[in-house]
């Protein structure tokens, strides 16, 4: 009898599912430099770099990001400051706080949210 090779099953794996959870930077932790991922990224700690994403980063309460970042979508709950470019779209949830420029085609602002920057709507 002959013997089939086993493949890792991690060689068949497509990558992430859209909307799937990549990775999480939680409450405590600090990283410099520089994030490129696929899927959902979560920050609930310090980040400091540049991010830049063809999916969906968050950024929950108590985090505090200063970068430069480039997404489709960003949802963003707690600090950031600095430039942020969304595809698709930028939605702020309050405690967030904002300082600095927003380039995106929808942007949505909550109440409670405090927004100091600019903001651009360019045209599809």
């Amino acid at each position: 009898m002959a013997e089939v090779e086993k493949i890792p099953t991690r060689a068949l794996d497509p990558g992430p599912s859209p909307g799937q959870l990549t990775a999480l930077l939680d409450y405590g932790a600090t990283f410099e430099g520089r994030l490129t991922f696929e899927g959902t990224v979560r920050i609930g700690g310090t980040f400091k770099g540049e991010i830049f994403t063809q999916d969906t980063l968050v950024i929950n309460p108590g985090a505090k990001v200063e970068a430069q970042i480039e997404a489709d979508v960003v949802i963003i709950s707690g600090t950031v400051v600095g430039n942020v470019f969304a595809r698709r779209r930028i939605i702020m949830h309050p405690p967030a706080v904002f300082r600095g420029t927003v380039t995106s085609p929808s942007l949505r602002i909550d109440e409670g949210v405090m927004f100091e920057g600019a903001s651009y709507m360019p045209k599809n």
